[in-house]
């Protein structure tokens, strides 16, 4: 029999606790989208646009071949399905050519995918309905009017709107850019952000810990939930607990961020020293919220520009998680996402759970597909303790587990927040 997951034995009373969806509010309300700025349309992939980008050129510009074979008036094979139909070849249209070239009614002309139409022509025979000679082509099949032709502006007009302002730039949008001509266009740059590591007792990967010391697992971690969730990240690494230290570089980072985050700022009497070394940079309210892992949590803006700074737990685990919850919504709104927050399903659970009472738990699971029915199914990863990070490695999604419940049975529906987009 699978044992439950004991998340922590902490029963404060919930009342002492800020809410989540309180904190996540408050956090949100800080979002500021970075101005935009102009850049090269094979820089923008992934970024939002900032404009309503407006086609000065028709797509396609000219009334153009779908197919590899003969230009033709429709009037001139509309019996080709009773009986063959011969016509003479005139000449040979090759994509991309610039020579204008005139039909005549009874004639056809060869022509190439892509390639423009000749005056007066008004379809294209596919070379599979003929017999393919190159002097005088015999047309086994009829076309209709504008059969196997790609009219001029049929994609896009002169004044539609191509990218509208808001729209992700993805492969799709950035083709299109470049086939209406736009070499550069407007976008919201990904909002910058900085990630601290606070603690004497941590060392680099570089280097081989001693008795007490540990490697800094949260600035790699960190940096990498944030380029993730779509910032451009600045791995300032490790800062000892000097506070005059911690103060200096912080207060250098806010410069030159939308938003800062520094793990091993929460908690404990060196969460105190963090926050005491920050108080004069702004406001920071260090508080508890009801969640579990990660409820010793703090928030402000700090520095001349307010910039959003989150005081989050050393524990890597409980630094993940409050990332993810917090965090990275804010990074999301910063880009201007309409819907900063990942998809929630419902999912039976496979093995029975407990959480702590007040407190709303994102316990770690593995989300899986019922192939019989589709319905979500989810296992819970890892054992008893916050600390493990190597059951979060192998999980796809967070339970979610509401304030009011302890425990829940195995069989009953549960909420669950997707972590990957191959969940």
């Amino acid at each position: 029999m699978t044992e439950p997951i004991a998340e922590a034995a902490e029963t404060e009373d919930a009342g002492q606790f800020r809410s989540v969806e309180d904190q996540i509010a408050l956090t949100l309300d800080a979002a500021v989208r970075p101005r935009p700025v102009r850049v090269a349309i094979s820089e923008a992939q992934g970024l939002l646009c900032a404009e309503e980008v407006v086609a000065e050129h028709a797509l396609p510009g000219f009334d153009q071949a779908a197919v590899d074979g003969y230009a033709v008036r429709s009037v001139d094979v509309r019996t080709a399905g009773q009986e063959p139909v011969q016509l003479p070849v005139v000449g040979e249209i090759a994509a991309g050519s610039r020579q204008p070239r005139r039909l005549q009614p009874g004639q056809a002309v060869r022509v190439d995918t892509g390639a423009p139409l000749p005056t007066l022509a008004d379809a294209v025979v596919p070379t599979a309905y003929t017999d393919g000679h190159q002097a005088k082509v015999t047309v086994h099949k009829s076309v209709p009017s504008a059969g196997y032709v790609r009219r001029t502006g049929e994609d896009v007009q002169i004044g539609d709107v191509a990218v509208r302002k808001g729209d992700t730039i993805g492969s799709a949008q950035v083709g299109l850019l470049a086939a209406v001509g736009r070499a550069k266009v407007l976008v919201y740059p990904r909002p910058r952000v900085s990630i601290v590591s606070v603690g004497d007792e941590l060392v680099d990967i570089d280097r081989t810990p001693s008795v007490g010391q540990v490697y800094d697992v949260n600035s790699y971690a960190l940096s990498a939930a944030a380029r993730d969730a779509g910032a451009e990240v600045s791995r300032v690494g490790i800062v000892p607990g000097d506070p005059k230290r911690l103060r200096e570089i912080v207060e250098g980072r806010l410069l030159m961020s939308e938003i800062v985050v520094v793990a091993g700022g929460a908690g404990g009497s060196a969460g105190d020293e963090v926050h005491a070394a920050l108080s004069d940079l702004g406001h920071i309210d260090l508080t508890r919220v009801a969640m579990h892992p990660g409820s010793v949590q703090g928030f402000g803006r700090l520095g001349p520009d307010s910039v959003p700074t989150f005081l989050i737990p050393g524990n890597p685990m409980s630094a993940l998680v409050v990332f993810e919850v917090l965090v990275r919504p804010l990074i999301r709104a910063a880009r201007g996402t309409r819907n900063p927050h990942r998809r929630i399903v419902g999912a039976r659970l496979l093995s029975p759970i407990t959480s702590t009472k007040g407190r709303k738990g994102f316990l770690r699971g593995q989300l899986l597909r019922d192939e019989g029915n589709g319905e979500y199914l989810v296992q819970p990863l890892g054992t008893s303790g916050a600390h493990l990070l190597a059951s979060l490695a192998e999980a796809n999604c967070l339970i979610n587990i509401d304030e009011d419940l302890t425990e829940v049975a195995a069989g009953e529906q549960v909420k669950v927040t997707f972590l990957a987009q191959r969940a």
